[in-house]
């Protein structure tokens, strides 16, 4: 994600969640992933870093995971 968006985003504007934790964060991009939401899963997988072991312990299906997996940082 770009500075500009993570500025957005500290500033609260689009009325998205300002503090998440990274818990928080597994649940919501497992959720997203399952409901074919890919760009908003993206955006919370690249802001926190998360593995696709993370995710997949979440409840992501494993063809979501591996739909996306050129995104995870080995």
């Amino acid at each position: 994600m770009g500075k500009s968006k993570t500025r957005i985003l500290r500033k609260g504007i689009n009325n998205q969640i300002t503090s998440m934790s990274r818990q928080q964060a597994v649940d919501e991009a497992a959720v997203f992933l399952n409901s074919a939401s890919m760009n908003e899963a993206v955006d919370i997988i690249t802001m926190f870093g998360l593995s696709a072991e993370e995710l997949l312990e979440a409840g992501a299906s494993y063809e979501a995971v591996t739909a996306i997996k050129n995104i995870f940082i080995e």
